[in-house]
């Protein structure tokens, strides 16, 4: 999916009247009420992994929370559920950065690893069809994420253990639980919707 402000349950209330937002609100409930063995998490594809929805992520909010982040020529940016590619072909063609979209959805995959490569920047930007949960995001110096609360908090483990010092992390509406953001801004997009962009530095 990679949605408002510090909760999912403020979001809600903002993003009633939209089919977006029921979307939202279906996957979030499932999230929170369905039960996992260990077995179904760890397989690529399951339920968890699948049950974010694509939700794109408008352009002006793409290059703000880049900006947040400090990206520049000398850092290798990870989008974890990287969607349509938006996030790492602006990295690579307005902040000059390395970066790697991560998305297990194939069709997501075929049309960001063709856009890349139409845009000559394969050698700039790299599109794995892969899980994020079962990816070494060692390699980071920032990370982008739109996912639910819940999802942020699964993957919390993963991020903590293999990010260096330093890495900066930016979530897009939801918060990683359990962290404390250096800079959380509120953000109103060209449609007029209300965003919240989250930034951890991790220490």
């Amino acid at each position: 999916m990679r949605k408002r402000a510090g909760s999912l349950e403020t979001t809600v209330e903002l993003r009633l009247a939209t089919p977006l937002l029921i979307t939202l609100c279906a996957a979030a409930s499932a999230v929170a009420q369905s039960s996992f063995s260990p077995a179904q998490q760890e397989t690529p594809g399951s339920y968890l992994e699948k049950i974010v929805p694509y939700v794109p992520t408008p352009p002006e909010i793409v290059e703000k929370m880049l900006k947040m982040a400090k990206v520049g020529p000398d850092d290798t940016v990870y989008d974890l559920g990287s969607g349509d590619g938006r996030i790492v072909i602006m990295a690579a063609q307005k902040f000059g950065a390395r970066a790697v979209g991560v998305e297990l959805d194939p069709d997501l995959f075929k049309q960001s690893f063709d856009r890349v490569k139409e845009l000559g920047l394969a050698d700039q930007v790299t599109i794995l069809h892969e899980n994020m949960f079962q990816i070494n995001v060692r390699r980071a110096t920032v990370v982008t994420l739109y996912l639910l609360t819940s999802v942020n908090e699964r993957l919390r483990p993963q991020l903590e253990k293999q990010l260096r010092s330093g890495t900066r992390v930016v979530s897009h509406d939801f918060p990683v639980l359990g962290w404390e953001p250096e800079k959380s801004e509120q953000v109103i997009s060209k449609n007029e919707v209300t965003h919240r962009i989250y930034l951890y530095i991790r220490p």
